[in-house]
């Protein structure tokens, strides 16, 4: 690069023969994509289409609304009733069958970083209110049941075998039952497997199927329990949110869910962006949403946030910016909020429920006071890393980013034909996308120059 050349002048650039080189502006990370291949149809990684066995309805998996019991027990649920939704948190095991969960919060029945973790590194111990709810759960016969059938499955599948597990003192059941109650690796579960009326098993519920009012209901409820999490445990320093969608994207289950995980340091991509954000505040607007614009790979807006077609990554991905003035989730007004997940949603629908794909949350950490806007990164795992990106690091993706951007603006069209989108989400060209403008900065605002 020649002295006093933009450091991202080559974010994007083509090659004579087609081939596209992309650059990741935070990670730096460094992508190909070959010419002749953008075109092709995705290939569909659901199930295949055999008539649903109704008599399952509600048992499909461990995650369906008549089997409560076949997973850890639940910190809360939202329901929907005649006076609207509103959450149920801590209910006894007594009660969790009176009311259908549109979508539930319950621990990870195997932790990526489990209860033990925090209690034997840190001395970490259950807070007032999952004591509480462990006490009142196993206070009943059934609760009791159901805490040692969950951590008997859990050690059994850890290598315990049968007799070993019914050797095992009582204080070291207790302390494996209150990993339920106090862990930090939760699970945002949704009611439906199916959509409604559906009559094979390739129509599952994803995302893009929700309505707007059950996709905002969706995102709310993860926000709670991302600000649970930090407030349950005062040694996290970053929870991860993510939705893994079918199994080719990680998925343990084909039924719609997402994952919060505390862990104990800020992760690589958030260090990494921090040390471009000391040097220079105005990074996302500069170097990803203002970037994109330029090179017309927005595909969507709306007054709280911005979608594009995204750069850099490994797989094809679409980005959406939250414009909102409050870079954490959880300190953003509801409408905010709903703004920005009126356009996850739309990107979902366009994506489709056959593709499956990762869903990222990014956002500022609460022991961080530089400005950097909560985003979603929804990548497609139409492709599999092999040698040549392990002996390399140049990845290989399958799609560039104009070509993800024609495949969801076309989709977004016929969506809002079909009135599956809000109206209020402005496609493509209606974007009146301006430098420096569509994400809220506060610090130059305030006309601080350093973080």
């Amino acid at each position: 690069m020649l002295e006093g050349e933009h450091p991202w002048a080559e974010a994007l650039r083509r090659m004579p023969d087609g081939t596209v080189k992309q650059i990741n502006p935070y990670s730096g990370t460094s992508v190909w994509t070959v010419p002749g291949r953008g075109d092709r149809p995705l290939p569909s990684s659901l199930p295949s289409a055999e008539p649903i066995d109704t008599s399952q309805e509600g048992r499909y998996c461990a995650f369906c609304e008549h089997r409560y019991f076949d997973t850890p027990p639940e910190k809360s649920r939202l329901v929907n009733d005649p006076d609207g939704r509103h959450l149920l948190r801590a209910l006894p095991a007594d009660r969790l069958e009176d009311s259908v969960a549109e979508f539930r919060r319950i621990p990870n029945l195997f932790e990526i970083v489990g209860y033990d973790y925090w209690r034997l590194n840190y001395g970490f111990g259950p807070g007032r209110e999952a004591r509480d709810h462990h006490d009142s759960y196993l206070a009943s016969d059934r609760g009791r049941a159901h805490v040692d059938q969950m951590a008997r499955v859990r050690a059994l599948a850890g290598g315990l075998t049968e007799p070993q597990w019914q050797a095992l003192p009582a204080h070291d059941r207790t302390e494996r039952a209150m990993s339920f109650f106090a862990g930090t690796h939760d699970v945002i579960v949704a009611r439906r497997h199916y959509i409604e009326g559906a009559a094979t098993t390739d129509q599952l519920a994803a995302s893009g199927t929700l309505t707007p009012e059950e996709h905002e209901a969706y995102l709310s409820f993860t926000v709670d329990a991302l600000r649970s999490l930090y407030e349950a445990n005062r040694y996290a320093r970053y929870v991860a949110v993510f939705q893994n969608w079918l199994r080719p994207a990680g998925a343990s289950f084909d039924h719609l869910h997402k994952q919060l995980v505390a862990v104990d340091e800020r992760s690589v991509r958030t260090e990494q962006e921090l040390r471009r954000l000391r040097d220079n505040v105005n990074l996302y607007n500069e170097f990803a949403v203002d970037y994109a614009a330029r090179q017309n790979l927005v595909v969507a807006e709306n007054e709280h946030a911005v979608a594009f077609a995204g750069f850099g990554h490994r797989y094809p991905s679409v980005e959406i910016y939250s414009k909102s003035e409050f870079a954490r989730p959880w300190e953003q007004p509801t409408q905010d909020v709903r703004g920005f997940s009126d356009l996850v949603l739309a990107c979902h629908a366009a994506t489709g429920s056959h593709v499956p794909s990762n869903e990222e949350w990014h956002y500022q950490p609460p022991d961080v006071d530089l400005p950097m806007p909560w985003r979603v990164v929804l990548k497609w795992r139409v492709s599999t890393l092999a040698g040549f990106e392990g002996g390399t690091k140049i990845y290989l993706n399958t799609i560039d980013p104009w070509h993800v951007r024609d495949r969801v603006v076309s989709q977004l069209f016929t969506l809002r034909e079909l009135g599956r989108i809000p109206p209020s989400v402005r496609i493509a060209t209606e974007c009146a996308c301006r430098p420096n403008s569509l994400l809220y900065n506060p610090i130059l605002r305030s006309g601080r120059t350093e973080g």
